[in-house]
């Protein structure tokens, strides 16, 4: 069994005397940036029961922030789920037909098919050919194209019909709203 790990060896920053640089660049609230030495830093921070923290290790002088560490890794933290909630999810919807596809049932998948487009997901859309029903892959590919004809409203087509195994796919893209 590997040896357990001391607290301070999973802290993902060097703090106070666990930074091993001589000088340091030293910033924070109500502190003039400027370079001292590390033993002057740790002294200063101390003078304000804060925490010097190494932000920047690979600078020359690394720079330290003269701050109270656990309010510095409550704001990291934050800034990290901020930007997490930020980055947009691609969602894609799938539609599927059969070669025989009646009126009806197209009219139907193709509401839902608006539906999902105008919401902002992309579309794959595709004909399942069951057996023998792969003779009639133009029939597929016409349904298909006439699908892109009837969406090119709501949506760009990204890949024209093509035939993957059993499959003949399309897909789609949403418009971007003016």
């Amino acid at each position: 069994m590997p040896p357990r790990r001391r607290r301070e060896d999973r802290m993902p920053h060097r703090i106070n005397n666990r930074i091993t640089a001589k000088a340091v660049r030293v910033v924070g609230d109500n502190v003039e940036p400027q370079v001292m030495s590390i033993n002057d830093a740790i002294k200063l921070a101390d003078e304000m029961e804060l925490d010097l923290v190494e932000i920047s290790p690979k600078a020359d002088p690394p720079v330290c922030k003269i701050t109270d560490y656990q309010k510095f890794l409550y704001q990291q933290k934050k800034k990290q789920k901020e930007m997490k909630a930020k980055t947009t999810k691609v969602v894609v919807k799938e539609i599927r037909f059969g070669p025989n596809t009646d009126e009806h049932d197209y009219n139907f998948k193709l509401k839902h098919g608006i539906k999902f487009l105008e919401d902002g997901a992309k579309l794959k859309a595709y004909v399942f050919f069951k057996g023998r029903s792969i003779l009639f892959k133009e029939k597929g590919e016409i349904l298909l194209l006439r699908l892109a004809q009837d969406l090119e409203d709501y949506g760009v087509v990204e890949q024209m019909p093509r035939l993957e195994g059993k499959r003949m796919i399309i897909t789609f893209s949403p418009k971007k709203k003016k």
